[in-house]
């Protein structure tokens, strides 16, 4: 009798420990999407904390309350289940969370600099009518723009703003407009460059200085710092992120809330010890590939 009472006391135990890390699993991701982001140097450990966190509260409600765990265990992973299909939280982005995550903490970040290079031009007057003429495009105060910067913020990415604050609204206005762009050919002959009120509009199709006018004028609206990079004809924005650590933290967000896409490097350009993201039209994620290493000219927008 003592060794079959014994028997089942390990079986209950072992079956404890399996519900402890199957719990765990699922809570982790949701614990960390909580937290604000815990840096160290380069190192993001965000995750190692939330595994901790998870293990420690599931040990405690183990020892107190362990006959209310698989209840619990079987709630959670209804909830999960549900969210599945009513695009909540569920196993999909759970996954995708813990795949960003490991990229993040533990992955080769693999940043890749390209140096910008300023090209002399040898048509100053053209090129200083073209950069004025950019400039007086820029309207961040006009109140459709506005509107239309504060309600595409709020699209995606609120319920991390716990953790990464303002940058997600960013990230929120960045998506919807690179995924409702549609490219639109200027004639042949004349150069167009539309307010960002007009590519609203006319529905966001225009050619690449309309996209950068609008991208450049909506994050503004919402206090962000961009400027315009003119090349060889091309226009593009870039996002001032600010020092190194500052833009540590906006690639965290970036792998985490675009994990999605294929990331393999955060394009960036460094000068004076501010980092710039790229923002193109042809970038799936903000920090994507540049089209170009030259520029002509930069133009700020403080």
């Amino acid at each position: 009798m003592l060794y079959s009472h014994d028997k089942y006391r390990a079986a209950r135990k072992l079956l404890l420990i399996v519900i402890g890390i199957v719990t765990i699993i699922p809570l982790a991701p949701l614990i960390n999407r909580y937290i604000p982001p815990l840096m160290v140097g380069k190192w993001n450990l965000d995750l190692a904390f939330s595994i901790l966190l998870a293990a420690v509260s599931t040990y405690l409600i183990l020892r107190l309350f362990h006959f209310l765990m698989i209840p619990a265990l079987l709630l959670f992973a209804g909830v999960l289940f549900y969210n599945q299909f009513t695009d909540g939280y569920g196993f999909k982005r759970m996954i995708n969370d813990y795949r960003s995550m490991v990229v993040d903490n533990w992955g080769k970040k693999e940043q890749k600099e390209i140096d910008l290079v300023l090209t002399p031009s040898f048509f100053d007057g053209p090129l200083t009518k073209t950069v004025k003429s950019l400039q007086s495009k820029v309207n961040h105060k006009d109140s459709i723009v506005r509107n239309f910067a504060v309600a595409n913020s709020l699209l995606y990415f609120d319920e991390y703003h716990n953790k990464y604050g303002s940058l997600v609204r960013v990230l929120s206005l960045f998506k919807h407009i690179n995924s409702t762009f549609k490219y639109v050919s200027d004639s042949e002959r004349d150069e167009y460059f539309a307010t960002a009120k007009e590519t609203i509009r006319n529905g966001m199709g225009g050619d690449c200085d309309d996209h950068t006018i609008l991208m450049v004028s909506a994050l503004k609206a919402i206090g962000a710092h961009c400027r315009m990079v003119l090349t060889e004809g091309h226009l593009y924005p870039e996002l001032l992120c600010g020092d190194e650590k500052a833009f540590e933290l906006m690639q965290s967000a970036i792998i985490l809330l675009f994990g999605k896409e294929a990331i393999g490097n955060i394009y960036y350009h460094e000068q004076n010890g501010n980092y710039w993201i790229n923002l193109d039209y042809s970038a799936r994620y903000p920090g994507g590939p540049y089209v170009s290493e030259k520029a002509y000219a930069l133009i700020d927008l403080k």
